[in-house]
């Protein structure tokens, strides 16, 4: 199950070069195959194997797409509650585009410190504008900006400086 989005993502996937642009393309999967978990209620292996059959992962991190997947399933509850305090309507509420992309977000934040903050949050970001309703974006970055302080204070205030 594929997102609506505009082509150029399709366009990018297999010609993705360098650490960089596989990361980015295992995070676009990645936050795909979290919405259609959270929408069919398939089981993530199905999932998996599903998206490893129907897109080209040449130009895709294969195992941080894997790794988002598990951590993100694995650590559910925690995740939930990290960005939940934040929310400012109910959980259930959540747009799922949204939901799955907080979701990854928040994982990579508190699971991926390689990964600094500033771009776990702009990938965020670039995810809500392509998948995301008209303003997902301005949403999901208000949340990971209040979320960030509490999960990677000690970066946040370094960069303060």
């Amino acid at each position: 199950m594929s997102l609506n989005h505009d082509d150029s993502q399709d366009a990018q996937q297999p010609k993705a070069k360098g650490k960089i642009a596989q990361r980015r393309v295992a995070r676009s999967l990645a936050m795909q195959a979290l919405y259609q978990w959270h929408m069919a209620g398939q089981s993530l292996n199905e999932i998996e194997a599903q998206f490893r059959v129907d897109n080209d992962f040449d130009g895709v991190d294969g195992a941080y797409f894997h790794e988002i997947l598990t951590g993100v399933a694995r650590n559910k509850t925690e995740i939930d509650e990290a960005f939940g305090a934040f929310l400012d309507i109910p959980l259930e509420e959540l747009d799922p585009v949204e939901l799955a992309i907080l979701r990854l977000s928040t994982w990579e934040m508190s699971h991926r410190v390689d990964v600094p903050y500033r771009v776990v949050i702009n990938e965020g970001i670039e995810l809500a504008k392509v998948f995301g309703a008209t303003d997902g974006h301005k949403f999901v970055n208000g949340v990971l900006d209040k979320l960030a302080p509490k999960l990677r204070a000690a970066e946040v205030n370094a960069n303060k400086r």
